[in-house]
């Protein structure tokens, strides 16, 4: 039953996919609409600058930001399983309690 409803869904889909595709006409990009005024398009280092370097750059920079303001306690953070931490005796958990 259940390879019924998936074939269903995926002729559903395709169906779907290709009306969309032969309904919609690119002989409409074409035709200049009323008040249509394209600016000068981007060359290629303006482009990869837009579209990679500045969210590469802003990624950088949050996560930089993040890592410097970070103020948690050494004690609440997750230790990787298979490294040496500093294991608490019950004197110093009593002691910060």
């Amino acid at each position: 039953m259940d390879k019924k409803n998936a074939l269903r869904a995926g002729a559903l889909a395709a169906g779907t996919t290709l009306m969309m595709l032969l309904m919609s006409s690119p002989a409409l990009a074409l035709t200049r609409d009323d008040g249509d005024d394209p600016g000068t398009g981007l060359s290629v280092v303006e482009t990869l600058g837009l579209y990679v370097l500045a969210p590469l750059a802003l990624f950088a920079i949050i996560a930089g930001l993040v890592m410097v303001l970070d103020r948690s306690h050494p004690d609440h953070r997750v230790s990787i399983p298979g490294t040496k931490s500093k294991a608490k005796t019950k004197g110093e958990v009593a002691a910060k309690a």
